[in-house]
């Protein structure tokens, strides 16, 4: 696992995505240092439609490594306003900067309260520490 400090101001579903709020009340997600570690070097990042509705759980994107693909959920409803094109030529922006530069896409959420399921950031430090094999 890494070492890097997870952020405060970050909540996390415990299949490792993260969501940052934004000043404007958007959302910001990308997937934690701990799990882009797990999968290796990323080769292929599918980022979802602008446009798209997508609900809490569900499927959003596809981020690829040596080793796997794993699907990228949804850890709030909403619309997604953003993606984070870099990733189409540059994958491993994820493996570099997970909580910053490597960020996937941006919601418009459709329900706030849905951010009070998810977990604080020392939490998730719990959940990434039981998840090392």
């Amino acid at each position: 696992m890494s070492d890097k400090e997870i952020p405060g101001d970050l909540k996390f579903q415990k299949t490792h995505e993260w969501v940052r709020v934004e000043d404007d009340g958007t959302v910001t997600v990308g997937i934690s240092d701990h799990a882009q570690g797990a999968l290796g070097d990323l080769v292929y990042v599918e980022l979802p439609e602008i446009g798209a509705s997508v609900q809490v759980g569900s499927g959003v994107a596809i981020v690829e490594s040596v080793k796997a693909a794993s699907d990228i959920y949804a850890p709030v409803s909403g619309e997604v306003i953003a993606v984070n094109v870099v990733l189409s030529d540059k994958p491993e922006t994820i493996n570099e900067d997970a909580f910053g530069d490597g960020w996937i896409f941006k919601l418009k959420l459709s329900d706030r309260s849905e951010l009070d399921n998810l977990l604080t950031a020392d939490e998730y430090a719990e959940v990434a520490e039981n998840d090392d094999h």
